[in-house]
């Protein structure tokens, strides 16, 4: 059994996500009492956050650098980062460390070609939605084609994430807005929707819609069991 690195605290509700859902599918897969080894380094995102809104990556990625050594130190023969916007640096890290990168964007990808799907949306941050490091991965790698919401809407789903689920708020007025920003993107041809924010799946579940979500906490948790178990 490989050991998992989990690279947290962006945020505490989607660090708590990965971890249980990374134990639940571990035990569902071996029985019994059974969890996947791990080890986890937690920033702090009160930290990061502001940096984030001065496009201070460069320190940002010096922070995510030292935390990730941590997780190697610790024993860890992979590294998952517990969250979508932070891949942006994904690369840069990998270059720093001496373990792989279990990649989100690429477990998204694999599971939208699973559907037979060619036309994706993207949901997530504003930096997830607006900056190209996501959506270039999904075209250039993967030959997805992924548009993104409205700017008004992208101001919105960003509000919410950062305000509300970030702190485990959950708002039915938030999760119709939500679904009528997904019905806008289904009417202009989206065959799919990625839930591209470790905490949207939170809010929005596939129970509730007709259009394939793809939450990228969930498969970003299996392929991590996969791995460790392969």
């Amino acid at each position: 059994m490989k050991k998992i690195g989990l690279l947290g605290g962006m945020t505490t509700e989607s660090s708590v996500e990965y971890y249980r859902l990374i134990n639940e599918i571990s035990r569902n897969r071996m029985g019994g009492i059974h969890s996947v080894e791990s080890v986890m380094a937690s920033v702090d995102f009160g930290n990061i956050y502001p940096l984030m809104e001065q496009e201070r990556w460069d320190l940002i990625l010096e922070k995510l650098i030292s935390a990730s050594l941590d997780i190697q130190r610790g024993g860890a023969d992979f590294l998952v980062i517990c969250t979508n916007t932070m891949h942006k640096l994904a690369d840069q890290i990998a270059e720093k460390i001496d373990i792989p990168i279990l990649n989100i964007i690429d477990v998204t990808a694999e599971a939208i070609k699973k559907k037979g799907l060619a036309r994706i949306a993207l949901l997530g941050t504003r930096f997830t939605m607006i900056q190209d490091f996501f959506r270039n991965r999904l075209a250039e790698k993967h030959q997805l084609a992924v548009m993104i919401p409205e700017p008004e809407e992208i101001g919105y789903i960003h509000r919410v994430i950062v305000d509300e689920l970030s702190i485990g708020r959950i708002s039915e007025d938030s999760k119709t807005r939500y679904w009528q920003i997904i019905d806008n993107l289904k009417k202009k041809d989206a065959e799919g929707i990625i839930l591209g924010c470790t905490e949207i799946p939170l809010l929005i579940k596939q129970v509730d819609g007709d259009i394939p979500l793809f939450d990228t906490t969930t498969l970003h948790a299996e392929a991590a069991v996969d791995f460790a178990l392969a």
